[in-house]
């Protein structure tokens, strides 16, 4: 029974009247259960029942539109196109009822309802099917669906009042599944009421699966699981999609922990997602593995051969922790976070814009990079870019709002850099895998609709402040809207800039989204994946993997006031940062646990880099001098085609995909044909030297080893290529150039492992 037509007063006095008889019936348990009850206390606790088979009216809102959604007709391939279909148009996913309800009843009158013969509705016979439908039939005549619409159309398809209770959470339960192989689990989705109220919706829900080989989903919510894998079973109804983790192992599994030790609190957690899942970790690299990964990972560089026989003969069984501190104190590792943070915040010149000098991008840098180097707490730079004002010379922070100008996307970069949530899908219907609507973006977009932005004297600056009014106004109501944090309450900003109120909530431990999209995207930078990947769409329909590891590392993260440099070392002390690349029986086919190192290509710029450090050559890039690295360049649209070709951010937008790994035929025709391997070798003179020096080929074969792939070769390997180096000092040069080349396209040599 719909939980709307309960009586507000026999709501209310349920409860009493339960616990009377509780208390009574438990005095009868101690007393004797003889002990007869009053005839009058009787009478009280059982109320007479009014109207039980009565049935509850049906609702346009709570009752008609549930059934749109559930049989599909206001998916983006139907009726909810933006355009609709075949002539008709319902809002997406229902964000607009209202609308829905007018195009249904009042758009073309009596040609959609048949009030007189309601079993004639335009409405029933193309969703029974009984005339030709585009979109078939999508439910059948007589069910339970079919009587909603046609009851609604017999009671005179009625507009709601304007007080109808609103579903304001939606519940889906069990909250987390581990199941075997071929077994089922039924699920139930629960609604919640603005009136208090709740009811069953799970026949009205949409269920999906984000994995149907591992949990398949039936259209009722009944789950089957299937092949050992985990899956998120989701829920949609009305607004609202919520989901449930299903873990899928083996039947009769005989899978025994293989109890590694656990170095810190990144390790448990970790650990306890792997023993759900029935998986062992890798375990520990070689220490000859561990130096380049963490010297790659936290500097953008290769360790050289001193440095790596000097870690190797030591013999502290510390030693790993205490490299970790000395690279963290390294400009280097600075570096790598300021290119990072450049990318996201979109640091680029454009001499067609006013405002975006190269003068204002170098400024901007500086900026971002004094900030870093002075371990600027990373919340109080949020809070210096969201809430500035000034110039873009003088307060270089303001070129958040130059070098990007439109209030609505203003909106959407903020929420997707500092929360990782990609807003922008509300901005015209209420999104579809996500709890965002058109009020939330609007009223999120409403607290940037006061910047102003004027020339300065210099015509390549822009002056920033804030006019105290102005407002964004939501397309479908057509009023004009209020701030409002996202998922978070209406603030006061009378008298205040609302930037600067945004950008307080925006690091505020009220804000849950902040702290976990930050540390999650430095777990990204050493792990080669986010817990919420990709890094910057968070939300309902992409869970973390492992959700507790992702609350853990923020709340270090707010404990360590935003110093991420100490979040960094428990992250790269961990069994987990340092495991093997190599898989076991168990975590061969795991992409997402972290039960293994990934191996990962190094981005472009740290390629070029690393090039240039064992050819011994240097770039010249705009603006720095020769011995400069191509992750110190500042302006975005300094680049070469190395760089490009190796996709090096343009920074365009400020969406993480625009570093992109993906191989290609021509990264692989850059590094056989083109001048950046070849001729970097030739110029270095590298090989030349070690000759003058001296030093046998065997020596420098050993020498190229660990200065590419930072490692000896094997004896199977030195055999290989011993014969292949020749005798003469005209044959040595050309067999060791081409060794050189041959270890610089390896993929040993462009993959971190």
């Amino acid at each position: 029974m719909n939980g709307n037509c309960m009586k507000n007063a026999r709501r209310k006095s349920l409860p009493l009247l339960l616990m009377a008889f509780v208390l009574l019936f438990g005095a009868a348990m101690v007393f004797g259960a003889a002990t007869p009850i009053p005839q009058s206390v009787a009478s009280a606790i059982s109320p007479a029942i009014k109207n039980a088979a009565a049935d509850a009216p049906v609702s346009f809102k709570l009752d008609v539109m549930p059934v749109f959604m559930r049989a599909g007709c206001n998916v983006g391939g139907c009726h909810g196109a933006a355009r609709g279909k075949d002539g008709f148009r319902l809002s997406l996913f229902g964000f607009d009822p209202d609308g829905d309800y007018y195009r249904i009843t009042r758009e073309q009158p009596t040609r959609r309802i048949n009030l007189a013969v309601p079993q004639e509705s335009l409405l029933l016979l193309k969703a029974t099917g009984a005339v030709p439908h585009t979109g078939g039939k999508r439910i059948e005549p007589g069910s339970v669906y079919y009587q909603t619409i046609l009851r609604w159309l017999q009671a005179g398809a009625l507009a709601d009042p304007p007080d109808i209770a609103k579903p304001m959470s939606l519940e889906l339960s069990p909250h987390e599944l581990v199941m075997q192989q071929g077994q089922t689990q039924q699920l139930v989705a629960r609604a919640h009421y603005s009136d208090g109220s709740q009811r069953d919706v799970t026949n009205l829900a949409v269920f999906l699966t984000s994995n149907e080989n591992s949990a398949a989903v039936t259209p009722d919510g009944l789950i089957t699981c299937g092949k050992r894998g985990e899956a998120f079973v989701m829920a949609r109804f009305a607004t609202f999609t919520v989901g449930t983790p299903v873990i899928v192992i083996p039947p009769n599994d005989k899978w025994a922990w293989s109890d590694l030790p656990e170095e810190n609190y990144v390790d448990y957690f970790v650990d306890a997602k792997l023993k759900k899942m029935h998986i062992n970790p890798s375990p520990l690299c070689s220490d000859e593995i561990f130096l380049r990964r963490i010297f790659i990972d936290i500097t953008g560089m290769l360790p050289t051969s001193a440095q790596r026989e000097q870690f190797l003969a030591d013999s502290d069984p510390k030693k790993r922790e205490k490299l970790i501190d000395s690279l963290l104190d390294r400009k280097e590792f600075i570096e790598l976070w300021v290119m990072k943070w450049a990318e996201l915040l979109k640091i680029r010149s454009d001499p067609g814009q006013q405002g975006y000098s190269y003068k204002a991008a170098l400024r901007y840098y500086d900026w971002l990079k004094d900030s870093l180097q002075h371990n600027v707490p990373f919340d109080q730079i949020v809070r210096d870019l969201i809430g500035s004002s000034g110039g873009s010379f003088d307060a270089p922070q303001t070129n958040y709002y130059v070098f990007e100008r439109e209030t609505l996307k203003l909106a959407q970069n903020t929420a997707q850099v500092f929360m990782g949530i990609r807003v922008q899908c509300a901005q015209c219907h209420n999104h579809p895998f996500d709890r965002w609507t058109l009020d939330d973006y609007y009223g999120f977009a409403d607290f940037f609709a006061n910047v102003v932005r004027k020339p300065g004297e210099d015509p390549r600056e822009m002056i920033l402040s804030d006019s105290g009014n102005g407002d964004v106004s939501h397309p479908i109501a057509g009023r004009k809207v209020v701030p409002k944090f996202l998922g978070g309450e209406t603030p006061d900003t009378t008298g205040k800039d609302r930037r600067q109120v945004l950008a307080d909530w925006i690091v505020s431990p009220q804000n849950p989204y902040f702290a976990k999209n930050l540390a999650n995207m430095i777990w990204s930078q050493y792990l080669g994946r986010g817990i919420v990947e990709p890094v910057d769409d968070v939300r309902i329909s992409n869970p973390p993997s492992n959700a507790e590891l992702l609350d853990a590392l923020g709340k270090k993260l707010q404990e360590f006031h935003y110093d991420y440099k100490h979040l960094v070392r428990d992250i790269c002390n961990s069994r987990t940062y340092q495991a093997a690349s190599e898989t076991n029986e168990s975590n061969s086919d795991d992409q997402r646990n972290f039960s293994h190192a990934a191996i990962r290509r190094v981005r472009a710029e740290v390629m070029l880099d690393m090039i240039c450090q064992v050819t011994e050559t240097h770039e010249k890039y705009r603006g720095l001098p020769l011995d400069s690295r191509a992750v110190q360049i500042a302006d975005g649209t300094t680049t070469n085609f190395f760089l490009t070709t190796f996709g090096r951010a343009k920074r365009d937008t400020v969406c993480s995909c625009e570093v992109s790994m993906q191989p290609n035929l021509s990264q692989a025709l850059t590094l056989i044909n083109g001048n950046d391997v070849e001729g970097k070798i030739r110029t270095g003179g590298v090989i030349q030297h070690l000759l003058a020096a001296k030093q046998p080929p065997r020596q420098i074969v050993g020498e190229f080893y660990s200065r590419c792939l930072g490692r000896t070769p094997s004896d199977q390997e030195m055999d290989a290529i011993m014969p292949l180096i020749g005798s003469t000092p005209q044959e040595q040069s050309k067999g060791l150039e081409d060794l050189f080349w041959s270890l610089l396209n390896s993929k040993e040599f462009m993959f971190n492992h």
